[in-house]
């Protein structure tokens, strides 16, 4: 049963969005708009199929450089905010 896709705005990174897909718990179609076009793709095939809960504890607290988040930063509070809005259904 696939979902909608999720849109979110990340702060404080260079990416200007994130969309996702969750189907059964897991990611998919992960894409970032802007900001470093080959590491973001990169991050986006190396979660396809993975479960929410997983990425988040993977990515949660990584830094950019100096900034206090980092695009795989944003893309963890996405997927909070995801099973926030998600939790019972």
């Amino acid at each position: 049963m696939s979902q909608l896709v999720n849109q979110y705005t990340p702060h404080g990174v260079c990416s200007r969005g994130i969309t996702f897909e969750v189907v059964e718990g897991r990611l998919h179609d992960v894409r970032f708009i802007a900001g470093c076009p080959g590491n973001l793709l990169a991050i986006g095939n190396l979660l396809e199929e993975m479960r929410v809960e997983e990425a988040v504890q993977r990515l949660k607290g990584i830094r950019c450089d100096n900034k206090p988040t980092s695009c795989a930063d944003q893309l963890a509070i996405a997927l909070e905010q995801y099973q926030t809005q998600n939790a019972g259904k």
